[in-house]
Formats: C-alpha cells, structure tokens, sequence
C-alpha cells in the first residue's frame, strides 16, 4: 500500500500535477493507443485504489450521488507511475484511475460521461494479473474493461460531497 498523488501525469521539476494534460482518470479507450500517456502504464504498472465509496457528479455543480458496492468494499482497477524526487531521494507515486463508458441508462443521471473501472478482488487470478508488472497480455483484461460492477451499486443522492449527507433514498442498480 503506497500514498499516491490523483494526477498520473507530474512536472518532472515540481512533481505536482501538469495540469496541460487532465490526467486523474484515464479512459479505456486510451489504454489501447500507442501515443497516450496511458498506454505504457496500462502494461507495466496498473494498481488497484481500494475505497468504500465513491462520489459522482452530474456536472451541474448540484447534483452529487454516493455510490457503494452492496456489503463489499471497491477495488478501482488504476495505473500509477514512479517518480524520483531528486532533493531528498524519494519515490513520488501518482495514479489514475481507468473509466469505462456510461453503464446503463440510469447512470446517466449520475454521470453521463463515464465510471470507474471496479475489479472484482474476490476474482484472485484477475488480480493477481493486474498486480503483475511483468504480466503484459493486456487483452485478457478485455472482459474486466466491460461497465458494469460485480456487486449491486447502492446509489443515494446527496447535498454536498464533502458532508456525504443523503437528501432522498436510496436506490439500486442492479450487477
């Protein structure tokens, strides 16, 4: 488990994120071309960014919605890259995390644009696949790159995303 900064691409002078290139998601289609910042990751550093839950907006700056895995925690399938600080001789970690196509019709009313990549962790051979820097036949995570969660999403609208507070009930996209 390492601290990592939510931007995969630094400065190489600063190690702060480059905010030339909007970079704390990278989207599945861009793993697979050979001139994106995701390309060389998606083979030989992917990661898996654990959390309980998550917050999505519908981009009104209004609407937010917390989103849970039903009874299980999310494994965010990432990839990170490794930067050395030269002052002090630390390693700098930053990630991404991967996202997929919108995942029913539903979910646009959450976000329209995309979600999460969550990889099923219960899936042992899928992760230790993905862990696996020397592992690089990429095509196999095909199935993994499909929208969708290996668990019910409990899904509850909320007022502010830094108070998580809920404003209405919760419903249920079904896996």
């Amino acid at each position: 488990m390492s601290d990592a900064i939510w931007w995969l691409l630094l400065n190489h002078e600063t190690l702060k994120p480059d905010y030339k290139y909007a970079s704390f998601n990278s989207r599945y289609d861009k793993l697979l071309q050979k001139r994106s910042i995701s390309y060389l990751p998606y083979r030989e550093s992917r990661c898996i960014i654990p959390a309980s839950a998550f917050i999505e907006g519908l981009g009104d700056k209004k609407t937010y919605h917390k989103i849970e895995l039903q009874k299980s925690a999310i494994a965010f399938g990432g990839l990170y890259k490794e930067y050395f600080k030269r002052e002090t001789g630390e390693i700098v970690y930053s990630a991404s995390i991967i996202t997929l196509p919108p995942l029913v019709p539903q979910w646009n009313e959450i976000h329209p644009n995309s979600m999460p990549l969550m990889l099923d962790f219960e899936d042992e051979e899928l992760v230790a696949k993905w862990l696996d820097p020397d592992f690089k036949e990429v095509e196999e995570f095909e199935d993994a790159l499909v929208p969708g969660a290996h668990k019910d999403m409990v899904i509850s609208k909320i007022g502010k995303p830094s108070k998580w507070n809920p404003i209405s009930d919760s419903f249920i996209i079904r896996k």
